[in-house]
């Protein structure tokens, strides 16, 4: 078989040099003597490393003075339930772009009253709604700014006249962020950020401690600003790797030259798939996603469909599967697939299409 290209949705694909260091630690980490997996999360070199994530997240996303990022043992799944647990005092807006949004809102309706302001699911979540006006008097306004099984982003920051908040699980660091407009961001790592099992969230801390509830423990996110994500023991491997992942970021020259890399990736793979005979855009052109290129047989071409994954994964293709409630393909491009895995597939389609010419 050919090179391995990896398209996977989550967990993501990771750089080399992430995934050599962290086999380094988990042989000896810090110098220790120690494995990462083994290692007391209350020894001064774990937290050094916590505390440098947190630098790298602050200077990475240039976060502003009245925020903190915090790390959580959990899944964006449970943060639906941070966020209203949280925020929620009388009602929420929630913008309804596929299946997440539509997870966040119904744990928010658990807690009280939140509904959909607007949502494109009358075509399948194929666009991002637009024309909506933001409502004065609710206590947020929720976005899924990246829709994974879809293919759709929202590719500018709001402005919104109420609290905004974010699940950036899928293009977090992908691009330029103004942290200002929103007063929480979370997501999960994997995608973008590090392996699955943490999450993280940027708050805003002064919005904080307005909700008249009780919160328990665990669920307020005060709890884990106030013990600097270690109330209890953190995911010290995924942390570890979350931190090399970062420093990977910086390297490649911060989340602005990271944003131009992704750009042109997604621009040669859209490109092909409007170009290729055999093969159709499910999203609409302005709200493609720059991370899931989601992409389907062209009409009458459908019988093709399983000949092209079998073809494209003897040429190396892994992940590009849609997902099973749409079908179809998605190739995911996060930070650490590179031009020449885009490539790669593109070139796999052009072959593919040579092979079908009527």
């Amino acid at each position: 078989m050919s090179k391995i290209h990896v398209f996977n949705a989550g967990p993501c694909l990771l750089p080399q040099q992430v995934l050599d260091r962290a086999k380094a630690a988990i042989d000896n980490f810090a110098g220790t003597g120690v494995s990462l997996l083994c290692i007391s999360h209350r020894t001064k070199e774990w937290e050094a490393v916590m505390d440098e994530t947190r630098a790298l997240w602050k200077e990475l996303l240039h976060i502003p003075e009245d925020y903190e990022v915090v790390f959580l043992a959990s899944g964006a799944s449970m943060e639906f339930l941070y966020v209203a647990m949280n925020f929620l005092e009388h009602k929420a807006a929630y913008l309804d772009t596929g299946v997440w949004a539509h997870k966040a809102l119904k744990e928010a309706k658990g807690l009280g009253e939140a509904y959909a302001l607007a949502s494109s699911a009358d075509k399948n979540y194929s666009y991002v709604p637009k024309g909506y006006e933001i409502p004065k008097d609710v206590d947020y306004f929720h976005i899924t700014t990246n829709n994974t099984i879809y293919g759709t982003e929202i590719h500018e920051d709001i402005d919104s006249p109420v609290p905004l908040i974010a699940d950036m699980s899928s293009d977090i660091m992908s691009r330029p962020v103004d942290v200002s407009k929103y007063t929480m961001i979370y997501g999960g790592a994997q995608k973008n950020v590090g392996p699955a099992g943490v999450t993280f969230a940027i708050v805003k801390k002064s919005a904080l401690g307005k909700v008249s509830r009780y919160i328990p423990t665990m669920l307020d996110l005060r709890t884990h600003i106030d013990k600097e994500s270690m109330f209890n023991t953190p995911p010290v491997f995924s942390i570890f790797v979350m931190n090399e992942t970062l420093k990977w970021v910086k390297e490649q020259g911060g989340v602005e030259a990271i944003y131009k890399i992704n750009r042109k990736k997604a621009d040669t793979l859209y490109a092909e798939i409007d170009r290729n005979s055999l093969f159709r855009g499910t999203a609409a052109v302005e709200d493609r996603s720059i991370m899931n290129v989601c992409f389907i047989m062209a009409e009458g071409r459908e019988d093709l469909q399983d000949e092209f994954f079998a073809f494209a994964k003897s040429q190396g293709m892994i992940g590009i599967k849609g997902h099973r409630s749409v079908g179809g393909f998605r190739a995911s491009i996060y930070n650490a697939c590179t031009q020449e895995d885009v490539e790669a597939l593109v070139a796999c389609m052009q072959e593919f299409e040579k092979q079908h010419t009527i």
